[in-house]
C-alpha cells in the first residue's frame, strides 16, 4: 500500500491484561489498594522529611527525592492501568501516549541518576567521614537534585521530540497496559532506526554511567568496611548501605529484565509482569525498605500519630 492512500491514527488502544473474565474486579482492587498505599506511604515520607529536624540530613532528603519520584511514576501509570483492567483496554490520544512515555522515560532517568547520589553519599559517609558535613552540605544536595531534574527533562524532552515525528498507519493497538518505547516504536510505520539510536546513546549517560558510579561507590565502601577491626562497626557501617543496596538492586534488575529480554510473543505477558513490578510494586516497596531500617523515621512518624 503507498503511503498517500494509508490512513494516520491519532489514537492508541492499550490493550492492557487480555482475558481476565472473573478476575477483573479482583484484579482492579488489588491494582487500587496498592496505588493508594503507594501515595499514602510517599506522600507520608515526603511530609516526615520535610517536617522533621532529625530527619534533615543529606540521606533523608535523596529518600525524600526518591518518594516524590515513585509518586509521580505511580500516578503516571496507575489510572491507565486501572482503565485497562476494568476495560479490557483503553483508547487514548496519540499526544497522550506520548506524553506518557515522556513520563516514565523520565522517572527512569531521574532515578538512575539519584540512586547514584545516593551511592556516593553512602560511600563519603562511611570512608569519608570527617569531610562528610562540608563535602554533601545542603547547598551541594540542593544543586544535585536541581541538575538531575534539568538534565531528565532536557534528556527525555528530547527523545520524545523524536518520537512526536513518526507516524503511525493503520495499527494503533499495543499489548501493553502503558504507552512503553519498544511497543510504540513497532507499530510505527515511519523509519525507527534514528529514535532506537537516540534511545540507545542516551542510556549511555542516563543508566549505565549511574550503575558504574553507583558499583565503583560500593567496591569502595566494602574495601573501607573490611578494614574496619570490630564486628559491631562493620555491621554498623553495612546496615546504613543495606536499604540502598535493595533499592537498586531492585531497580535495576528489574530495568535490565524488561528491556534486555527478546521481544518474542511469548515473553509479551513476562515483559508486561516485569513492567507491572517495575511501575507498580517498587514504588509501593521503596518507602517500606527505607522506613523499616530507619530509626529515625519510625520515631518521627511516632511523634507525629502522638502530636
Amino acid at each position: 500500500m503507498s503511503m498517500k492512500n494509508q490512513t494516520w491514527v491519532s489514537e492508541i488502544v492499550l490493550l492492557g491484561f487480555q482475558n481476565l473474565h472473573n478476575f477483573k474486579v479482583p484484579l482492579f482492587s488489588l491494582f487500587l489498594l496498592i496505588y493508594i498505599l503507594t501515595v499514602w506511604e510517599n506522600v507520608l515520607i515526603i511530609v516526615l522529611v520535610a517536617f522533621s529536624r532529625n530527619l534533615h540530613s543529606p540521606m533523608y532528603f535523596f529518600i525524600q527525592q526518591l518518594s516524590l519520584s515513585d509518586l509521580l511514576e505511580s500516578s503516571n501509570i496507575a489510572p491507565t492501568l486501572l482503565q485497562t483492567v476494568l476495560s479490557d483496554g483503553v483508547t487514548m490520544p496519540l499526544v497522550g501516549c506520548i506524553t506518557q512515555l515522556y513520563f516514565v522515560a523520565y522517572s527512569v532517568t531521574f532515578q538512575s541518576l539519584l540512586l547514584a547520589e545516593m551511592s556516593y553519599d553512602r560511600y563519603v559517609a562511611i570512608c569519608i567521614p570527617l569531610r562528610y558535613t562540608s563535602i554533601m552540605s545542603h547547598a551541594v544536595c540542593i544543586k544535585i537534585i536541581l541538575m538531575s531534574w534539568i538534565f531528565s527533562i532536557c534528556s527525555t524532552l528530547a527523545t520524545a521530540n523524536l518520537i512526536g515525528t513518526l507516524k503511525f498507519c493503520e495499527q494503533n493497538k499495543i499489548n501493553h497496559f502503558f504507552c512503553d518505547l519498544d511497543p510504540l516504536l513497532q507499530i510505527s510505520c515511519s523509519d525507527t532506526f534514528y529514535v532506537k539510536i537516540e534511545a540507545t546513546l542516551m542510556s549511555i549517560p542516563v543508566v549505565v554511567c549511574p550503575f558504574i558510579l553507583i558499583i565503583v561507590s560500593y567496591m569502595c565502601i566494602a574495601h573501607a568496611i573490611l578494614k574496619i577491626v570490630s564486628h559491631t562497626g562493620r555491621q554498623k557501617a553495612f546496615s546504613t548501605c543495606s536499604s540502598h543496596l535493595a533499592v537498586v538492586s531492585m531497580y535495576y534488575g528489574a530495568l535490565i529484565a524488561i528491556y534486555l529480554a527478546p521481544s518474542k510473543k511469548e515473553t509479551k505477558t513476562i515483559s508486561k509482569v516485569l513492567s507491572l513490578f517495575y511501575t507498580v510494586v517498587i514504588p509501593l516497596v521503596n518507602p517500606v525498605i527505607y522506613s523499616l531500617r530507619s530509626k529515625d523515621i519510625k520515631e518521627a512518624f511516632k511523634k507525629i500519630v502522638q502530636h
